[in-house]
């Protein structure tokens, strides 16, 4: 973007991009979501940044600054649920200690999530706000507005956004039809959903996988949903029923809906997340490749018991554990309640009664703090997040900064002390006495033990100056700057074609995406030169996707993996049908030997097609020959 002539002409040359895949033109921006570049480029021309920092490091500035602004959301929403900014600075101390599963920003920076995740911060502090009984009528615009444009901007950033926002959607049915809020109120969240759907589709190049998204099927049912209610006379036997069965009718249109709209809207995008997922949880099995390599990746594992480990010695879990249940519990009793209270209406024939009728002022004595609905939305929204992350470890992201928020907010309430005083029965103090006391005492404690134990930690990391070390990928790059042809393409593992992609801007015949079908084709294709394939089948594939050389990585062709049958070698066995694993399978092999070992040993006929140009301990580049001798 900041070489190219203007910024038009740089959005199309990434638009259509036919100078970083072989054989290929890809919208850069669409499938690489390079919507947060664009708008940095602009601010760095525009602030006339270009005369004062390099763009590597203006780039780095914002990434870092969208983490500050991050790290605040998370202050004001724990500040807002408790009342007070301690819980705000127990936020901050924990997310900060625990930040090796709070967020990626220290292992790759360019991360969607990390451009995206602050915005969501942001919305989930709007809405916080928004959902509170005694928020004035500006209050309430403010967070209307802010939510507004962080859902929106949320949703550009990042292409999986929507299934977050899916969750957050279910969360305010929940919430809805538990009467523990003003319907209108989450029903003019459901329009900024939709808004912001149809405008990013829009400006996302009519990105269909918005138009089949769970989100607006659902969102779209639960407003139709409410039409039907709305177009019954309250009090009626019908009404009476419609509430009992609103439940069921949202699912039932929901499913509905979106199996409608896949079925006229041509769609391709994610389609291999939902295959990946019925392998995941036993719904099907496959020998792909690339199913059951995602299937091995770490961040798609459950978690370790070291995750939960770190969490323990930070103090974070156990906290977050007693004012999650205290919470539910709470709940769950105020929803008992109240369907107690609308029973009893009903028998006394007063049906013609609001929701917003069963509503109360709730003071700290009352001791319920499930009573606000800003605090029940997040332990619905953080159970969600949770039963997610214990499946996948890589969604430990989305609730980590959750679980640090709603411990500070638990520890930090009065209301909540109250409320187990009020379940315990004290009576030797006074509970909401006791309640203050104990909202300023045990976070105090709290802070001071996390400041002995961790902050000379924090120091000591602060002052390591580290640097980054591979010489062989180094000498890689600097032989394809000065040796191969400007034109040449270079063929090899996604991860590997990638970087050579950054560092020097040679053609490559795969990428590291995986939200495209050809791409994901490729990969699989190109990955063959691990399998046992002759050298005449591989130098066909190469040859199809005009690949000039070729690169064998050792640590690939040797890999000593630790979890059984997940080596790349393996599950290329598994897929050609070349060695069967399972037990009670005969046992079969390829008459072909390896091919990125057999090609190493430099004989007839893989010295036929292939010529090694270049080798280090790491890496092995082989010229594809334009002229073949096929002597045996």
């Amino acid at each position: 973007m900041l070489k190219a002539p203007s910024f038009e002409r740089g959005v199309y040359e990434l638009t259509h991009n036919n100078k970083t895949v072989s054989l290929k033109t890809i919208n850069a921006v669409q499938q690489m979501s390079l919507y947060p570049e664009l708008i940095a480029s602009v601010l760095y021309q525009a602030t006339g940044s270009n005369e004062i920092i390099e763009p590597v490091y203006f780039y780095i500035g914002i990434v870092f600054g969208l983490q500050g602004i991050y790290v605040t959301a998370l202050f004001v929403t724990s500040w807002l649920m408790s009342g007070t900014w301690l819980a705000g600075m127990l936020t901050v101390a924990w997310f900060i200690i625990n930040r090796v599963d709070t967020t990626r920003i220290e292992y790759s920076i360019p991360l969607r999530e990390n451009w995206a995740l602050p915005y969501f911060a942001c919305q989930i502090a709007a809405l916080t706000g928004y959902l509170k009984s005694n928020l004035n009528t500006y209050g309430e615009r403010f967070c209307y507005l802010l939510m507004s444009a962080s859902t929106y901007t949320f949703m550009m950033m990042w292409e999986y956004s929507h299934y977050l926002l899916f969750l957050q959607a279910i969360s305010l049915f929940l919430l809805d039809s538990f009467s523990l809020e003003q319907s209108d109120k989450v029903h003019e969240v459901y329009k900024i959903y939709i808004f912001s759907l149809f405008l990013g589709y829009l400006l996302q190049f009519e990105n269909s996988a918005l138009l089949v998204s769970p989100l607006l099927s659902l969102v779209v049912a639960l407003i139709l949903a409410k039409c039907l209610q709305l177009n019954v006379k309250k009090g009626t036997c019908i009404a009476k029923i419609m509430k009992v069965i609103n439940f069921y009718l949202v699912c039932t249109l929901t499913v509905t809906l979106n199996i409608i709209m896949k079925m006229f809207v041509p769609h391709k995008e994610n389609g291999h997340m939902l295959k990946f997922l019925e392998v995941k949880f036993g719904l099907n099995m496959t020998k792909n490749f690339t199913m059951n390599w995602l299937l091995c990746q770490e961040s798609l594992q459950a978690p370790s018991q070291d995750f939960f480990l770190r969490l323990t010695q930070s103090s974070l879990l156990p906290f977050y554990i007693l004012v999650l249940i205290i919470c539910f519990l709470s709940m769950m009793q105020v929803i008992f309640r109240r369907i107690k209270i609308s029973r009893s209406i009903l028998l006394l024939s007063t049906c013609k009664i609001s929701g917003k009728s069963l509503k109360e002022t709730i003071t700290l004595e009352d001791g319920r703090i499930g009573g606000r609905p800003e605090i029940i939305y997040h332990v619905i929204h953080t159970i969600l997040l949770g039963s997610l992350a214990m499946v996948i470890e890589g969604l430990k992201y989305l609730w980590t900064p959750y679980v640090c928020m709603l411990a500070a907010f638990g520890v930090c309430s009065p209301e909540l002390w109250v409320t187990l005083f009020k379940w315990l029965r004290l009576r030797t103090v006074h509970p909401v006495l006791l309640a203050l006391i104990l909202s300023m005492a045990v976070p105090t404690i709290i802070g001071l033990s996390l400041w002995k134990e961790f902050f000379p930690r924090l120091m000591t990391e602060l002052m390591e100056l580290q640097e980054f070390y591979d010489p062989d990928t180094v000498e890689l790059m600097t032989w394809i700057k000065r040796q191969a042809p400007v034109a040449a393409v270079f063929a090899g593992s996604p991860q590997l074609m990638g970087v050579i992609k950054l560092c020097t801007g040679w053609m490559v015949t795969s990428l590291p995406l995986y939200n495209d079908d050809d791409l994901l084709k490729r990969n699989e294709n190109i990955y063959q030169i691990y399998s046992k394939r002759s050298a005449e089948d591989i130098y066909k594939i190469l040859t199809s996707y005009k690949a000039n050389y070729l690169i064998v990585e050792d640590a690939i062709c040797n890999e000593v993996g630790t979890m059984r049958g997940c080596r790349v070698k393996d599950l290329l066995d598994i897929a050609n049908g070349h060695v069967v694993c399972e037990e009670g399978d005969k046992l079969t092999y390829s008459k072909y030997g390896r091919f990125c070992h057999e090609i190493k040993i430099n004989y007839s006929p893989y010295v036929n097609y292939f010529t090694r140009v270049y080798w280090n301990r790491s890496y092995f580049v082989y010229k594809v020959n334009t002229v073949i001798s096929f002597q045996s």
